[in-house]
């Protein structure tokens, strides 16, 4: 039975980063790479929500910015002889991780330690610390 490694993916260097240690470290495994596409503020404060025009604009800017980020990924990829799975989801990213590692047979997350807006001195990001502690499979940091 083939390994399946999620790798979620935000655009950062650390999360370029986790599909390198991924790809380097399990050659023969499946790999998928997530991205998460946030609507709105998950930090506790409530956005008024965006007008329909407004929303559609959001969602079609995403969804590039997710092709373009599987794109690389695929580039990634592809140096290393290798061809992932995408996929896309919508929500809080942590949840979504957690969710789709646990609902698609995923063995392992490999994660980097902080994404696009987090480039802190700390450990981790809150992201990857929330995975971290509620993913029901391993998960492994790359900094």
């Amino acid at each position: 039975m083939t390994r399946r490694i999620l790798v979620p993916m935000d655009g950062s260097p650390k999360s370029e980063a986790g599909l390198e240690y991924a790809l380097d470290t399990y050659p023969n495994a499946g790999i998928v790479v997530l991205y998460v596409m946030t609507p709105y503020d998950f930090s506790g404060e409530e956005d008024p929500p965006l007008p329909p025009e407004l929303a559609e604009e959001w969602h079609q800017d995403t969804r590039e910015r997710a092709e373009a980020i599987f794109e690389e990924a695929r580039g990634i990829a592809a140096e290393h002889d290798a061809e992932i799975e995408t996929a896309l989801d919508v929500g809080d990213p942590w949840r979504a991780i957690v969710e789709y590692a646990g609902e698609n047979d995923i063995d392992h997350v490999v994660m980097g330690s902080h994404g696009r807006a987090d480039e802190s001195a700390l450990p981790l990001g809150s992201v990857a610390e929330a995975v971290m502690r509620r993913s029901p499979v391993l998960v492994t940091i790359v900094r």
